[in-house]
């Protein structure tokens, strides 16, 4: 059983307008033809095209977000094996079964701390529960990082900025389909079975920090999905139990019941950039606590826990 702990206490920051970016938190384009659009970019494909539906979608076409600028990939549907299928697989991995997916769009890349502020100054999300990074004593709300991923949030964060957007988070299932690939590819990590390397994740404190998004473009998933490994763990939509494959069904399972929603224990996957390359499997399994509104209001877990080493990304359709 695996949890992710923050090592740093975590403060509660309580911002004024003037100390957000406003208007100019617009997501800001980025050498890498995977990043966020700026918002003449979203403008121009919206007016040029209308984006595939779910029913025309070919594997791995695209479309533009027009809430937040985010690029959505199309996940088919498929049959993948799920779980741990090596040697380092641990017994919250195990067994390895089939689980068939219906088709979906997943984000490219990690929800950016330029696109969260839109949802905050939307009033549509809370300001993360800290402003600064492992190393960076202003993070959230600085231009420089516009485009790193968001972190310190909670799942109920998470939650929220998806549904601001249009979107939802993906299933443990649906994300680790998006990370692996289909049929018969076994694959340990999302761009097969070498060992994590700095041309493929950012890992193993190696960059000591998040870097922005899309960066690892050799680290893609068979689907053309960048930053499943490293950078950031991202939240689920699925509570942890550590033996629920031996009773998942097979068609787009949706993980365990719930069993209230106070301080329970939410799936993340990924790892992060401090972690070594057993976390990056595609299959690893980790988890922090949601809500507990059983607790005072001042208390860190009323709201879940959050630190910064977890970001996310949405999903749709389904």
């Amino acid at each position: 059983m695996k949890r992710v702990l923050p090592f740093l206490i975590i403060l509660v920051f309580v911002l004024s307008a003037c100390d957000m970016p406003g208007s100019q938190a617009e997501p800001t384009a980025i050498s890498l033809p995977t990043a966020a659009p700026t918002e003449e970019m979203v403008a121009e494909a919206t007016e040029a095209v209308a984006a595939p539906g779910e029913d025309s979608a070919e594997p791995g076409d695209e479309k533009t977000a027009s809430t937040d600028g985010m690029i959505q990939v199309f996940i088919p549907s498929g049959k993948f094996r799920m779980g741990g299928l090596d040697e380092n697989a641990i017994d919250d991995e195990k067994p390895g079964h089939s689980v068939e997916i219906s088709g979906f769009w997943m984000d490219k890349v990690e929800v950016t701390n330029a696109m969260y502020i839109l949802c905050v100054n939307a009033g549509a999300c809370e300001i993360p529960r800290e402003i600064k990074s492992a190393s960076r004593a202003k993070y959230f709300g600085s231009e420089e990082f516009n485009d790193f991923p968001v972190i310190y949030v909670t799942h109920e964060d998470a939650v929220n900025y998806c549904a601001w957007a249009g979107r939802r988070l993906p299933t443990e299932a649906e994300w680790e389909y998006a990370a692996r690939g289909g049929g018969v590819d076994f694959r340990t990590f999302p761009w097969g079975d070498d060992l994590p390397s700095e041309a493929l994740a950012n890992f193993d404190y190696k960059l000591r920090d998040t870097q922005r998004v899309g960066s690892f473009p050799n680290g893609a998933s068979p689907f053309g999905i960048l930053d499943m490994a490293g950078n950031v763990w991202e939240w689920t939509s699925d509570y942890y139990k550590e033996n629920y494959y031996a009773e998942s069904p097979e068609m787009n399972p949706m993980g365990p019941d719930n069993f209230g929603v106070n301080g329970k224990r939410v799936v993340i996957r990924g790892g992060s950039w401090a972690d070594g390359f057993k976390e990056l499997r595609v299959s690893n399994r980790g988890f922090l606590l949601s809500p507990d509104r059983t607790l005072d209001k001042t208390s860190e877990r009323y709201k879940g826990e959050a630190n910064e080493y977890v970001g996310f990304r949405c999903a749709q359709g389904q």
